[in-house]
């Protein structure tokens, strides 16, 4: 305990080291001199944090009942209190103390900094240089506060960690609080404390090395990682590789540029290649809208080139006609869809094909699903043969794999089947479907279906009666239309589920894989799968998304009242940013280009750097929690108490949404007679429906299925570039730091440019900034290309 009036400082002198002397760290107290810490607020504060509403309960009686005797335990000894107290944080996970810790300081501790601490500190490392910070409190609140006062080292009680969650037990040295004097009258501003002081308080006496080695930088480190990648294939080898030299003077054709992928993949050759040649953009004519107009307006509205717009202001226009050339065609036709002589000129000076076009919806009508994400594949496919020297990089998804678990290998399967039929034969299934498709239009045609829609639309209509010739068959033409989309949409996912898949977005994909396999076994093709496609991490800018995208919607249902998620939490839910998957796409674009690739790449997360379901949930409920605690409304406030928790299918049929839509239909049939209490009921019971839709949506993702893609192809391919390109192209999915990735870059962008359209706003306004292609760039040309501008599974 310290001495009324005593001072830890041998001498002022003494704690003056010369600068550059790191040998001798200047110790000074936070207790005291900047803040009056207790000991048992923080951790009352995260145990009444924790993510259940049990575990609050359960873990604020266990703080409770140790305040009773923590009197005791401190006047026998100090350092067994403080290991009791921390105790009760057993099991909270890693990610949540440093959130929580964050909010404490910046919302409790930060307005009761003492004035005259803060002015004495910052006066002396102006003067004297660092020091290291010294508290009682545990790290995850006095790294906010280092951070805050500059000071870039800590000595403060630590606790030990595995998988991510606390075991309760504190590591050495253990700091306890101050004596009760000290805390009465040791109210110094100068919170200087000598080693030898600190060594007697922490019963390491005469062990000052114990105290050096416990310093630790006041920077939130990710967990360090290091895998060794081992070869036991012996054909496969690193030979040096530049991915500068390889592009440079490349003609490339790049289809899907008006999508997610698409778009940063072109801003990625425009901003880091320009020794790439030609740049040409396959866009499909949209009505009156040419292709030409269609990306003057993309690149004129679209946040991801306000880069390029600051680097080359009113050059861009010239910049970008001296690199790119605009044709209208049509992925899903013969050709490309593309004028016979504009196709002569592309086969004879194309370098490298890419396509990133895709529906992305996971059930879509069948007619769309084929056209756009197999035929299309047959007909790029047919071009490539008749082309010179031309290779093709297609994107496909992680996710062909369909429902299986275990590891996925970078294979590509002639007629894989996840169900594993043997008598499956993608050549037939691709014509089979095609025949399907002929069938339920022709029964929609049918005198038979005809009739019975002129009869839905007589009886939906109180005026079905009295309309006109006209005016019914409109009517009917609009239901039959309907009535077709919904037999090809059931068709479509009744055969993808036969087969192994859960949606037809990966039947699809997977069929064309199958293609790929059958048709260009003897072409240079390489499929890249890459997993959840998600938020940048770096360009066009950190933070970059687009549209209502994989995991928008689910994302979204956790920042609301909704609570029990059913899944898997020890799946991992394979997530990786659009900018890593450009970078992937980049060296095996060399790759393809010097014929050294791989038939198959995977783009993904989950083998090298893996996210569980349960710290994917966490972490999006604590993301939520940031942006709802600095909000000033009750209802913001309320908002960051529900925390969603991974339950079983079971609990949550019986405790959520579904149970909770039973008990509303009840009340509807009990208060039928009062009219005006049915329409709250109503939209209750339509927004659990649409809870129950997500749900049902998700589950082969965060519930079935516990994938863990293998990547090693791509690994290799950046282990074989030059040093000095390994800053801009080098994949590093090692490097992504999940907790900094889901709370300060994913949810808020998602925030940003994703939950808006799900509430039907509009995006925030931005400054008009008209573009026009010069006329230099060639003119369009007939055609057009299906694809989507939604951010994808992959």
């Amino acid at each position: 305990m310290e001495r009324a009036g005593a001072s830890p400082i041998n001498s002022a002198h003494s704690l003056h080291p010369p600068r550059g002397d790191t040998n001798r760290p200047v110790f000074w107290r936070v207790e005291g001199s900047l803040l009056h810490l207790s000991a048992v607020r923080p951790v009352a504060f995260f145990t009444w944090n924790a993510q259940s509403f049990s575990e609050r309960w359960a873990r604020r009686g266990s703080v409770g009942l140790l305040a009773l005797v923590r009197p005791f335990l401190y006047a026998t000894n100090r350092v067994f209190a403080t290991r009791m107290l921390h105790t009760s944080l057993r099991g909270v996970s890693q990610d949540r103390l440093d959130l929580l810790g964050e909010e404490y300081f910046h919302y409790v501790l930060k307005p009761r900094l003492r004035p005259q601490g803060v002015k004495k500190l910052k006066e002396w490392m102006e003067v004297h240089g660092q020091v290291v910070l010294v508290s009682q409190g545990l790290d995850h609140v006095m790294r906010p506060l280092a951070e805050h006062m500059g000071v870039e080292r800590l000595l403060s009680n630590r606790l030990e960690f595995r998988d991510g969650l606390a075991t309760g037990r504190l590591l050495e040295p253990v700091i306890p609080p101050r004596g009760a004097l000290a805390r009465l009258i040791g109210r110094r501003a100068d919170g200087r404390v000598s080693s030898q002081w600190l060594c007697r308080e922490f019963n390491i006496k005469g062990q000052p090395e114990i105290l050096h080695r416990s310093i630790f930088p006041s920077q939130r480190l990710p967990v360090s990682r290091s895998r060794p990648l081992v070869l036991f294939d012996s054909q496969k080898t690193i030979a040096r590789r530049s991915v500068r030299e390889s592009l440079a003077g490349k003609h490339i054709l790049l289809i899907g540029v008006t999508g997610f992928i698409g778009k940063v993949w072109l801003i990625h050759l425009l901003s880091d290649l320009p020794e790439v040649g030609r740049i040409y953009l396959l866009i499909r004519r949209q009505g009156p809208h040419t292709a030409r107009s269609r990306f003057e307006k993309i690149v004129s509205e679209s946040p991801a080139f306000d880069e390029l717009y600051n680097r080359h202001g009113e050059r861009l226009p010239q910049f970008l006609s001296d690199r790119i050339e605009i044709i209208e065609g049509d992925v899903s036709k013969p050709g490309l869809g593309i004028e016979p002589e504009v196709q002569a000129r592309l086969r004879r000076k194309l370098d490298l094909i890419v396509n990133s076009s895709g529906l992305t919806d996971f059930n879509p009508d069948l007619r769309e699903a084929l056209a756009t994400n197999v035929d299309a594949v047959v007909h790029l496919l047919d071009f490539l043969r008749q082309s010179g020297q031309a290779a093709l990089l297609h994107l496909s998804t992680c996710y062909v794999a369909g429902a299986r678990d275990g590891r996925v290998s970078e294979k590509l399967t002639p007629h894989y089947t996840p169900a594993r039929s043997a008598t499956f034969d993608a050549e037939q299934e691709w014509q089979a479907l095609h025949e399907l498709v002929q069938k339920t239009e022709a029964q929609a045609e049918s005198p038979a279906v005809s009739e019975e829609l002129r009869r839905l639309v007589i009886e939906k209509s109180a005026h079905g009666k009295m309309l006109s010739t006209s005016a019914l068959e409109n009517h009917v033409a609009r239901h039959r239309s309907r009535w077709l989309r919904t037999h090809l949409t059931q068709a479509a996912i009744q055969r993808a589920k036969e087969l192994g898949w859960p949606n037809t977005y990966t039947f699809s994909k997977s069929l064309a894989e199958s293609l790929i396999a059958s048709r260009g076994s003897d072409l240079p093709v390489a499929v890249v799968r890459p997993s959840i496609v998600e938020t940048s991490l770096q360009q066009p800018f950190r933070g970059w998304n687009e549209g209502v995208n994989t995991s928008a919607p689910l994302s979204y249902l956790l920042g609301t009242y909704f609570r029990q998620l059913p899944s898997n939490e020890r799946k991992c839910l394979d997530v990786i940013p659009v900018d890593l998957v450009c970078r992937g796409m980049t060296l095996i674009a060399a790759a393809l280009i010097n014929r050294c690739h791989e038939r198959v790449y995977q783009l993904a997360t989950s083998a090298v750097n893996p996210c569980d379901m349960r710290r994917s949930i966490e972490l999006t409920g604590l993301a939520h929690r940031k942006h709802y605690r600095a909000q000033e409304s009750f209802r913001h406030r309320l908002r960051l108490r529900f925390d969603t928790i991974s339950v079983s299918k079971e609990r949550y049929q019986n405790f959520s949404a579904p149970r909770q839509k039973a008990i509303i239909r009840a009340l509807q049939r009990t208060v039928q007679p009062l009219p005006f209490l049915q329409s709250p009921l109503v939209r209750t019971e339509r927004n659990l429906d649409r809870v129950e839709k997500i749900i049902e949506l998700y589950e082969p993702f965060i519930l079935q299925n516990d994938h863990v893609f293998e990547a090693e192809n791509i690994e290799l391919l950046s282990l074989a570039l030059p040093p000095k390109e390994k800053e801009t192209f080098g994949y590093d999915a090692l490097s992504i730091d999940w907790w900094d990735y889901w709370i300060n870059v994913h949810i808020p962008a998602q925030r940003k440019w994703s939950y808006p359209l799900i509430e039907g706003r509009p995006l925030e306004p931005r400054p008009e900034r008209p573009f026009r292609l010069l006329s230099s760039t060639s003119p369009p040309f007939a055609g057009g290309e299906t694809l989507q501008s939604q951010a994808q599974i992959r």
